[in-house]
């Protein structure tokens, strides 16, 4: 466009933005959510290695962890630690008993 030109565009206009900082506890609609599919995960332990050393892993190879026999499993919801659990076999399936569940503004903490 020619500077010398005039123009029919116009300055956008906006409402003013409204704090939502009173919103959580507030009565929520949470049914727009409910179906949203998120990744479980279950950290057993974890370990450190040269790449030397997990090269030489083989079929039979034991990789040791980081994390005591005893210790709780952590449960982590896409990325984020939800709670602390024990394995347990109902069935012959291996499921997670949840011992311990982080609080909701723990978990908000941590996302920051």
């Amino acid at each position: 466009m020619n500077p010398n030109e005039e123009s029919d565009a116009s300055l956008a206009q906006f409402d003013a933005l409204q704090s939502d900082a009173g919103a959580i506890g507030t009565d929520l609609n949470l049914d727009v959510i409910l179906d949203v599919p998120v990744t479980l995960s279950l950290e057993v332990g974890r370990s450190r290695m040269p790449i030397r050393n997990l090269l030489q892993l083989n079929q039979g190879s034991v990789i040791e962890l980081e994390r005591g026999a005893g210790e709780p499993l952590d449960v982590y919801v896409n990325g984020t630690l939800i709670a602390h659990g024990e394995v347990v076999v109902i069935n012959d399936r291996f499921g997670v008993r949840l011992t311990d569940v982080v609080s909701p503004s723990e978990r908000i903490r941590r996302l920051r």
